[in-house]
């Protein structure tokens, strides 16, 4: 029985109970390195005060985190190149062997920052291996994140590609939570002083301690059966020839990733250092809500990935991006106004609804616009544009615009901006017939 082989006894083709096994065990085999790379992500941006003091140290505490902060944006610079050659070393090679490289880079980068000595030690090297590290790291999560989409796509039973690839995004979520569940931890069980001298390595040695298990997970990953089934497998010449005859394809799906990328980073990895710098909430208090955010997106991403497969992908994008955009703003300015614990869980909340709302549905979406032929690297390379030009830098582009304006509500503006791409994106938008016909009259809505 192959990975993709169903039971056609009903207009939904159900598969059989030892399928459905299969294909749960490849999820979560396939999912496994993404929880790693978005982990690394939100270690370094819970820590990234922590950080800066360790590897940036200067005369002001604002300078320490912008460099931080800047070092964390550095990584996502170097995605776009990991797209492209990840992603055509995917689209000929494979997904399962595509996926398996970038599990060893990831782990490579997360390694170095983890274990290098801080600036007292060894100087100027110490930031230049961090940046190195996190060089690595953005070049791995290129691909990672289009490579996993791509064959949840190509492996899901027909008519619920929706479900099947909203878990790319709920397996990032876990690490949100799991790297949150840490800190909560941690900051329970240690004081500021030894978090800021060396508690903050402690997460990062975990993820070094959790790669041999990710390993083995993905190495007894099969093939997808629509790969092995392709006759032509493209060379690299050829995959970056179509990649630049689809240009305005690329250029589409990076405006629809930019309100994903943003809106995901403001709520995860910026929503510490936010709490903590600028509304001066508790520490502690602000890694719960990160810890809330992470289940609420969970919750949401899967719910409304299935809700794009029964009434499109294009009224949820829609809605989502029309709703953040008249919200963001407002909402922020009420929790400048009177900062509390309860107002930043309100906020927050409200933006994972819209975020996994909208996500659940344009992940899925970004699969179906590409060509077949270049899948992986048009998918991976939309969305490290996107990520590397908005997302990766929404932590340090939200500091400054404080920091210049004096408007603790500016990053809602950001916010906006973001949806305002994602609201032309998805208006203009149109899913490659050729690589997704329509299974049937029934289904063909599906597409968006």
């Amino acid at each position: 029985m192959t990975l993709n082989s169903t039971v056609a006894a009903s207009p939904l083709h159900a598969t059989t109970s030892i399928d459905r096994k299969a294909k749960i065990g490849a999820v979560v085999r396939v999912s496994s390195g993404n929880f790693l790379e978005m982990y690394d992500f939100m270690v370094f941006g819970y820590y990234a005060t922590d950080i800066g003091n360790a590897f940036f140290p200067s005369g002001t505490p604002y300078l320490s985190l912008m460099l931080s902060l800047m070092t964390f944006g550095a990584g996502f610079l170097m995605r776009p190149v990991g797209a492209i050659v990840l992603g055509a070393y995917t689209d000929h090679h494979g997904r399962r062997a595509g996926l398996i490289l970038t599990l060893a880079l990831m782990s490579v980068g997360i390694i170095t920052i983890a274990c290098t000595p801080g600036y007292a030690s060894i100087g100027i090297l110490a930031p230049l291996l961090v940046l190195l590290g996190r060089l690595l790291q953005g070049f791995s999560a290129g691909m990672e994140l289009g490579g996993v989409s791509v064959y949840l796509s190509e492996i899901a039973t027909p008519g619920h590609k929706g479900f099947y690839v909203s878990w790319q995004s709920a397996s990032q979520q876990v690490a949100v939570m799991f790297a949150a569940l840490v800190g909560v931890g941690l900051h329970s069980m240690l004081s500021p002083l030894q978090m800021t001298l060396w508690g903050w390595r402690i997460p990062l040695l975990l993820g070094c301690a959790i790669v041999p298990v990710l390993f083995v997970l993905r190495h007894s990953l099969q093939e997808t059966d629509e790969f092995v089934a392709r006759k032509h497998r493209p060379n690299t010449k050829e995959i970056l020839h179509s990649l630049i005859s689809r240009w305005g394809v690329v250029l589409t799906g990076m405006m629809l990733v930019t309100m994903t990328t943003v809106s995901f980073y403001m709520i995860t990895a910026y929503t510490p250092t936010f709490g903590q710098s600028v509304l001066h909430l508790a520490s502690v208090h602000t890694l719960v809500v990160t810890l809330c955010i992470g289940a609420s997106n969970l919750f949401w991403l899967p719910v409304m990935g299935s809700l794009s497969d029964r009434i499109g992908r294009r009224p949820l994008l829609i809605a989502c991006t029309c709703a953040m955009l008249m919200t963001a703003y407002p909402v922020m300015l009420w929790l400048a106004h009177e900062p509390s614990f309860a107002r930043l869980l309100i906020v927050e909340l409200w933006f994972s609804f819209l975020y996994g709302s909208y996500n659940g549905a344009m992940v899925v979406f970004l699969t179906e616009m590409m060509p077949v032929s270049v899948r992986t690297s048009g998918f991976a390379l939309a969305y490290s544009l996107a990520t590397a030009i908005f997302g990766g830098f929404t932590p340090a582009m939200s500091t400054y615009l404080i920091h210049v304006t004096g408007n603790r509500a500016v990053p809602g503006v950001w916010l906006s901006a973001a949806a305002a791409c994602g609201l032309v994106a998805a208006m203009i938008a149109k899913p490659d017939r050729e690589s997704n016909p329509p299974i049937s009259n029934a289904e063909s809505a599906v597409a968006g």
